[in-house]
């Protein structure tokens, strides 16, 4: 065998060690993603029980509200919440982009309102404690989510993040993340992208580890949710 062969063959092999490496570490943080969500699923049963009664007994059902968003690869999956808005919402959204140019603006710009009519007593609750995120545990246990990762996005807004969109669709979108835990609805759609971006660049367990922590203390302390 050649030099150059032997290197080309020492390439390949080195290759599918990554790859076979890279596959492994996937599985084990996918068993690990799937257990904690299991395990967080049993600690919030209560407050998840609860939530759901209230939303049944003061706006009726349906109790949870599934909008589509963009995975990993580009599969689309139905990302799961408690329902905080009125059940003709979108209705509503659209008079109130045509009537008022100031909510349209910061619609286009965030992809959010500050006052958005569409959203009940209840939902206020749930969004301020972040409840209505919940059942998005449920999305991790079918791999559609974990528990670390950019924010879930819808199919628009992937056109928004150029070419930031290959590090997106490259890992599973998170129940939190670095944007989470950096002020929330408190940074521009922009500082979101580059969080996300930067996410992707960094991610690694302790990483993760140390947003998890994090998120507990923004959600008791409510920082940036609204």
């Amino acid at each position: 065998m050649s030099a150059h062969s032997f290197m080309a063959h020492g390439r390949g092999v080195q290759l599918r060690l990554r790859e076979h490496d890279s596959r492994w570490k996937g599985a084990v943080v996918s068993l690990l993603n799937r257990a904690a969500a299991l395990v967080l699923l049993l600690l919030f049963s209560p407050f998840m029980l609860t939530a759901a009664w209230l939303i049944w007994r003061k706006d009726g059902r349906p109790i949870l509200f599934g909008h589509y968003r963009v995975g990993r690869d580009g599969q689309l999956f139905r990302c799961l919440k408690f329902r905080t808005m009125v059940r003709d919402a979108q209705p509503i959204l659209d008079q109130l982009l045509r009537d008022d140019p100031a909510a349209r603006a910061q619609w286009e710009r965030e992809q959010k309102l500050d006052n958005d009519p569409r959203i009940t007593p209840i939902g206020q609750l749930l969004r301020r404690t972040s409840l209505d995120e919940l059942p998005q545990l449920f999305n991790v246990l079918r791999g559609e989510m974990a528990l670390v990762g950019p924010r879930p996005i819808t199919v628009p807004e992937l056109e928004r993040y150029g070419v930031a969109r290959w590090h997106y669709l490259n890992v599973l979108p998170g129940m939190t993340g670095l944007w989470q835990v950096s002020g929330r609805n408190d940074v521009s759609y922009e500082e979101r992208v580059l969080l996300d971006r930067r996410y992707v660049e960094l991610r690694g367990l302790w990483a993760d580890l140390a947003i998890l922590l994090r998120t507990v203390k923004v959600v008791l302390g409510r920082d940036g949710a609204r």
